[in-house]
């Protein structure tokens, strides 16, 4: 599968500020099962290209001059692999550029603490000792337990927060999905990136979950579709939660009011 992706970010400011620092993690990550064949980041400025410690493609962006807006455009193509067999399976070499250990992902994160609420949801929805099927089945109840809604949290909303008010978007259900998993002592970490949506739905920037199965490795799961995640996900960066795998990032000094405009396509193209 090849996907055609444009991403483009745009704020503006109500006032002009003096310094912006930005991360964009906006780049596809070395896997096996995918491979750059085109890929841009338009930006206002000079981008510094390094590695996180997660092995995710990163760039910072520094803006020290006035100014009143920020557009990063990012577009490219990406071929993507369907993983052998049956499970969405990126086994315990993805991402060769980190060789983090599985149980990095076990520590839990302000996002993602399992509070109470979090681990009796757990302990009704997930077997200490589960396959790789029960994660889909955890996916279906998050789904179940959560309803997609958009506006509804912010990004620091905690998978607490988002189980207790019913409602919330994809990051919500991988924050609540990691919980659930690291509150069993399973290794999950959080993935962004792009999903082609087919045509039932308009495309958007996705966030999803890996979990480590014992004998098959990470398992990818698209918990808001409740599937594995398989060759029309394209995978940008990892982390133990939303913050650390953020697509776009940043401070600034000055501005006033910020307003924020996002667009995304992705479309295949066989």
């Amino acid at each position: 599968m090849r996907l055609v992706i444009q991403h483009e970010t745009a704020y503006r400011y109500s006032a002009p500020s003096h310094y912006s620092i930005q991360q964009l993690r906006l780049t596809p990550r070395p896997e096996p099962h995918q491979r750059v064949l085109a890929w841009r980041i338009d930006a206002p400025g000079r981008l510094r290209r390094f590695t996180d410690a997660y092995g995710n493609v990163a760039h910072t962006l520094v803006l020290t001059a006035p100014h009143d807006s920020i557009r990063v455009l990012v577009a490219g193509t990406v071929e993507i692999e369907a993983p052998q067999g049956s499970l969405a399976n990126f086994g315990p070499d993805s991402g060769a550029q980190s060789d983090l250990s599985p149980l990095v992902f076990t520590v839990a994160t302000p996002l993602t603490e399992a509070e109470e609420t979090v681990r009796a949801f757990a302990a009704n929805h997930l077997r200490q000792k589960a396959r790789a099927e029960d994660f889909l089945g955890l996916a279906e109840a998050i789904c179940g337990a959560v309803e997609y809604e958009t506006g509804i949290t912010e990004v620091t909303s905690t998978a607490a927060h988002a189980l207790e008010f019913g409602r919330g978007v994809c990051q919500d259900h991988a924050h609540l999905f990691i919980a659930c998993c690291r509150a069993r002592e399973v290794p999950a970490r959080y993935v962004s990136g792009y999903v082609d949506p087919g045509h039932e739905e308009e495309a958007a920037s996705h966030a999803w979950a890996d979990v480590w199965v014992e004998g098959e490795g990470w398992v990818s799961v698209d918990i808001t579709h409740r599937v594995l995640a398989r060759d029309r996900h394209c995978r940008l960066a990892i982390g133990r939660d939303y913050l650390s795998a953020a697509p776009v990032r940043g401070v600034r000094t000055g501005g006033g009011d910020e307003s924020l405009h996002v667009e995304v396509s992705v479309r295949s193209s066989q």
